[in-house]
C-alpha cells in the first residue's frame, strides 16, 4: 500500500531548511541515475518522504551541468533587456497556448483563484515578467520565439529549446523516482509524461524601489500561491526570496544551493496521490542583504529564476493512483479530470 510506505533506509542526505517544522532535505540524485537497484530505491523513498513531508527538496547531482543553466540564465537576461515593443509583440494570448511573454502587472499569483484570499492580496499584481515556452509542434499552439528578430533570437530558441528537453528528461526521470517510492513499477507515469506537455518559464523581478514595499506592506514579487501541475524544477540565482509555508503558516526562506534545483510537488500531483503526496503554498519576497553586502540603496536589484513546470500529457485523464485508496476504507477524495482541463481552468484564473 502506497499509504504505508516504509520510512527507514532512505539514502544519505542533509538538510537545506529545517525551521518552524518544515524540512527540506537535499538529496543527491546520482544514485538514481547511476547506482544499483538499491541505490534507486532508497534515494526513491527519500523523494517521497519529502514530499509526503514538505511537498519541497533540493536536488544535487541531478545530471543538468552548471554550464548550462548559466547559459540558459544569461540567454534569459539578455531576452528580458530586449526593447518592450519587442517583447510586447511576442505576447502571451490565451490560457490553452499558454505561450509567449507577459508583462509586469499582467499575471496576479496572489490567488486570484482563492475567493478567501485577502482582497489586499488578490488586487496585489505581482512584480516580475516572463516568456513562457511550451513544446514546439503542438498544431495552433506556436511557441513565441524571436528568431525573426536577430542572431540573439536565434541562439535563444536553441538554447531554450534544448534546455527544455534535458528539464523534460529530468522530469521523467523524477517521476520514476516517485513511482518507485509510491511502490508502484519504476515506469508506471512514463506514458502519462511522454509527451512533454510542459511549461518552461522564464522569470526577471525588475529592480524595484524600496517604498513600493513601505508603502504597500502586501506587495510580493511574486503571490503565494501552489503550483498547478506535477512537479516544478525551480532554478535560482543567488538573490534569493524563495519562501515557503511551514506547517506552522509562517514563511521559511528556501535559501539558494549552488548547483542544486528545488523541485516541489504540484496541485495535481496532490491530487494523483490523493493528497499523499504535499503541494505546498510559496512565495516570492524581497529578500534582505546578504551579511556583508551595502543596505543602503534606495532599489532591491535584479532577480532571476527558471522554473520548469512539469505536467501529465494534456490528454490523460488524472484519477487517484493505485494504492492511494481502498474502496469504502479509504476513499479517493476526487473525481477523475483530464489533465490539459485542470491546467486551463487553474491558468484562466491568475490572467
Amino acid at each position: 500500500m502506497t499509504g504505508n510506505l516504509p520510512q527507514q533506509e532512505c539514502h544519505p542526505e542533509t538538510t537545506a531548511v529545517n525551521k518552524d517544522d518544515l524540512v527540506i532535505p537535499i538529496i543527491d540524485f546520482a544514485p538514481f541515475l547511476n547506482g544499483t537497484p538499491a541505490d534507486k530505491h532508497a534515494v526513491a523513498l527519500s523523494i517521497i518522504n519529502a514530499f509526503k513531508s514538505s511537498g519541497f527538496l533540493y536536488l544535487k547531482d541531478h545530471g543538468i551541468p552548471p554550464s548550462v543553466a548559466s547559459r540558459v540564465f544569461g540567454s534569459s537576461a539578455r531576452f528580458f533587456a530586449r526593447p518592450q515593443d519587442q517583447k510586447d509583440g511576442l505576447c502571451w494570448t490565451t490560457p490553452q497556448s499558454n505561450r509567449g511573454y507577459v508583462k509586469t502587472g499582467q499575471e496576479k499569483l496572489s490567488t486570484l483563484d482563492d475567493p478567501s484570499a485577502p482582497e489586499t492580496l488578490r488586487a496585489v499584481p505581482d512584480l516580475k515578467e516572463t516568456m513562457e515556452i511550451g513544446r514546439d509542434g503542438v498544431d495552433g499552439l506556436p511557441n513565441r520565439w524571436p528568431d525573426h528578430l536577430d542572431d540573439e533570437g536565434k541562439d535563444f530558441r536553441e538554447s531554450m529549446t534544448s534546455f527544455f528537453n534535458m528539464c523534460k528528461t529530468l522530469h521523467t526521470e523524477v517521476m520514476r523516482a516517485i513511482a518507485l517510492g509510491m511502490n508502484l513499477p519504476e515506469h508506471h507515469f512514463d506514458s502519462y509524461v511522454d509527451g512533454g506537455d510542459n511549461t518552461l518559464r522564464l522569470l526577471h523581478y525588475p529592480a524595484v524601489s524600496k517604498d513600493v514595499f513601505k508603502k504597500n506592506p502586501s506587495q510580493v514579487r511574486a503571490g503565494e500561491h501552489s503550483d498547478y501541475g506535477s512537479i516544478t524544477l525551480l532554478f535560482q540565482d543567488g538573490r534569493g526570496g524563495l519562501q515557503v509555508r511551514s506547517p506552522k503558516g509562517t514563511f521559511v526562506d528556501a535559501t539558494p544551493i549552488a548547483d542544486t534545483i528545488v523541485v516541489n510537488a504540484g496541485d495535481l500531483l496532490a491530487r494523483w496521490s490523493n493528497d499523499l503526496i504535499k503541494s505546498t503554498r510559496h512565495r516570492v519576497v524581497e529578500p534582505p542583504a546578504p551579511i556583508g553586502e551595502d543596505d543602503s540603496a534606495d532599489t532591491y536589484p535584479d532577480r532571476y529564476s527558471i522554473a520548469y513546470f512539469c505536467n501529465p500529457n494534456m490528454d490523460k485523464l488524472i484519477e487517484a493512483i493505485p494504492g492511494t485508496y481502498d474502496g469504502d476504507i479509504k476513499l479517493a477524495k476526487y473525481p477523475g479530470i483530464v489533465a490539459g482541463d485542470y491546467l486551463v481552468q487553474r491558468l484562466a484564473a491568475t490572467f
